[in-house]
């Protein structure tokens, strides 16, 4: 009798220890229980810039060119934001970088994540002075690695290897919210998608950033299929040289039936997540108009080839290719191209090589030739 009561005694203990533990510990927020998430795709014309903000945490993706700075520090500002959990800088392209300086000035910052690809440009030398000014390190984060936003989780899906195109080095990440998705993938081309593809990481979403500001180059079949989205954001402006979005991708969201949001058209457009649905601040657009339906008449004249080497600022243009050659050699990625080609001014000098070989020649050295150029 004794040893009952005792033992009835223990177990009053246990209750005890637990019940107190549930009042003074409470149980942590979970997927299961997420945070309001809000997705800001903020308009900044022809460039990019999305705040992501859950549980009182804080990441930016992209700033914007030089001249928008200010304004997302205002933007960031009014919404009581002083401190950034992570600054990702998806790739050195003066529309995804010029406004970032301001912002590493103006703002305490946790974690920086720029791409493997270095540029020798005035923007990218000013990205790299702010930060060293502001004792700040950088990194390109690993692929598959995770970080924690309120309750939110930060995938990274790429760069998966060294390019010899700064688009196809973005840095690309999934956001996810409860079971809300959204995907990021920079200016990421069709190579660097497969790349993506291959590393074997689920990479559906809800919500999709179109790679590229709707550029052909991105959004390749196989790598949408992947997505599979029920919405889409474009961030572009209004009449820009480039023709974005362009038709066929603009096709492929609405055959696929698609929800479209572009800031050429709405301006700043945010999307909010409970874990559970997600709800748009505008309604989507009904216009399916490409950028090139709107260009001015010069602009229109422009050819395909002429507007892929647009795709770059014009401050990316490095000098001209040697007469006399034959092909150029990417001794890092193995690829071959035409000296007309435009991913020959992103080759980095110690990558490249100038050679007067055949292609037969080239293809048995264990070379491959450029998507690009064709060669």
């Amino acid at each position: 009798m004794k040893k009952s009561f005792n033992r009835f005694l223990n177990l009053l203990l246990i209750a005890a220890v637990i019940l107190g533990a549930a009042f003074t510990n409470p149980l942590p927020v979970t997927a299961a229980n997420p945070d309001k998430m809000e997705v800001h795709f903020i308009d900044v014309g022809q460039g990019d810039a999305t705040l992501i903000t859950c549980g009182g945490h804080a990441m930016l993706i992209d700033a914007g060119d030089d001249t928008k700075g200010t304004a997302i520090q205002n933007y960031l500002k009014k919404r009581n934001i002083k401190t950034l959990d992570y600054l990702v800088l998806t790739h050195p392209d003066a529309d995804h970088i010029g406004g970032a300086p301001v912002i590493i000035t103006k703002f305490d910052i946790d974690k920086v994540f720029v791409s493997n690809y270095e540029k020798d440009t005035k923007t990218y030398q000013k990205l790299i002075q702010a930060l060293d000014d502001k004792r700040l390190s950088y990194t390109t984060p690993e692929v598959g690695s995770q970080y924690s936003l309120g309750t939110a989780t930060v995938t990274i899906l790429g760069p998966n290897e060294e390019y010899d195109n700064p688009n196809d080095a973005s840095v690309a990440c999934l956001v996810q919210n409860g079971n809300n998705r959204f995907l990021f993938t920079g200016d990421a081309g069709e190579d660097a998608e497969k790349d993506i593809l291959n590393n074997g990481l689920n990479i559906s979403a809800d919500v999709y950033k179109v790679g590229h500001h709707g550029s052909r180059y991105s959004t390749s079949k196989a790598f949408f299929d992947a997505v599979k989205p029920s919405y889409a954001v474009i961030s572009c402006s209004e009449d820009n040289s480039y023709g974005h979005p362009h038709a066929e991708t603009l096709n492929t969201l609405r055959t696929n039936g698609v929800k479209v949001y572009r800031t050429d058209e709405a301006g700043t457009i945010v999307a909010t997540s409970d874990g559970k649905k997600i709800t748009f601040n505008v309604p989507a657009s009904d216009t399916w108009q490409s950028g090139e339906q709107t260009q001015n008449s010069s602009t229109s004249k422009t050819t395909d080839s002429a507007a892929e080497l647009q795709e770059a600022p014009k401050e990316e243009v490095s000098a001209s290719t040697p007469t006399g050659i034959t092909y150029v050699l990417n001794k890092n990625t193995h690829k071959f191209h035409k000296p007309s080609c435009s991913s020959v001014d992103t080759i980095k000098p110690k990558n490249r090589e100038d050679t007067t070989m055949s292609r037969d020649e080239i293809i048995g050295a264990g070379y491959v030739p450029c998507k690009r150029c064709n060669p």
